[in-house]
């Protein structure tokens, strides 16, 4: 399920993200204002997709869960596209803004992919929530600007960084994702992962008996032990996961040290595709 945030009313939608009517929240529509404030409709909404994944988001959701009907919801927010990007941009916000730089921008850059990566793993509908279309809101802002602000020190041209940035965005997200739908495919299947790897797995001997011929450099990989783990206290695909996310940041910071350590000329075409757009963010 994917969801494309920026559907509702751009004006009320970037109202409501920076706050620009009312500090408490913006109401939509005429009347008294209710004992309820934007940011307890958002929160209780964040709470909704934590428990139960966006697909059980709705307005009359969140406002069962406040005791309310979805009415009364309206006053503050125009509906579900308009909480959707602030749901999105409210729980950015618990990210850290800034990182210590004492211990060199490759330390700070690890401990912001943690965060990032920890953060995915708490609210993994975040994941669901397509990044062709930013929120622009001012805690998606300020993530960006956590890593920008790390990075912005090493020489590296405004063009190159931006890449890098968005690079490290990609890499950390999709394989967090790699996790959030392997915690999701037991539930929806009924089929717990290491059971499904097993019944197939063990099936490529019978079925495709000239497997190791054909799929020579697999076969030596997964017999050098390429696989092989010893923490079992977690499911087998999150395990590597989380290999790969360490193994894959390990590489990455890496190039990046080896641009620093170069021309830092531009990559690829400046001034081409929507990358370019003012106001865009990296990821």
């Amino acid at each position: 399920m994917v969801v494309f945030a920026g559907q509702g009313d751009a004006r009320r939608s970037m109202a409501l993200l920076w706050r620009a009517e009312a500090s408490e929240g913006v109401r939509t529509g005429p009347g008294p204002k209710p004992g309820l404030s934007v940011d307890m409709i958002v929160d209780t909404a964040i709470a909704v997709a934590d428990a139960e994944g966006m697909a059980a988001l709705s307005m009359r959701a969140v406002g069962e869960r406040l005791g309310r009907t979805a009415m009364a919801l309206y006053t503050y927010v125009p509906g579900k596209n308009e909480l959707v990007d602030l749901m999105y941009d409210r729980a950015l916000a618990e990210l850290p803004t800034r990182y210590e730089p004492e211990a060199g921008w490759q330390a700070a850059v690890t401990s912001w992919a943690e965060d990032l990566w920890a953060f995915y793993l708490r609210h993994p509908w975040v994941l669901q929530v397509s990044q062709v279309r930013p929120v622009l809101g001012p805690n998606e802002y300020a993530v960006l600007e956590a890593v920008v602000r790390i990075l912005s020190g090493t020489g590296l041209t405004a063009e190159v960084l931006r890449r890098v940035v968005s690079t490290l965005f990609h890499f950390v997200r999709g394989v967090a994702q790699t996790v959030a739908e392997s915690r999701q495919a037991a539930t929806a299947t009924g089929v717990p992962d290491e059971e499904w790897w097993f019944a197939r797995s063990a099936l490529l001997q019978e079925v495709a008996p000239g497997f190791a011929e054909r799929f020579p450099m697999l076969t030596w990989m997964e017999t050098e032990g390429a696989s092989h783990v010893e923490d079992e206290s977690t499911p087998y695909l999150e395990r590597e996961a989380r290999k790969t996310f360490e193994a894959g940041l390990t590489v990455l910071l890496d190039g990046i040290e080896t641009a620093v350590g170069g021309t830092g000329a531009p990559v690829g075409r400046p001034g081409r595709g929507r990358g370019g757009r003012r106001g865009r963010p990296a990821g």
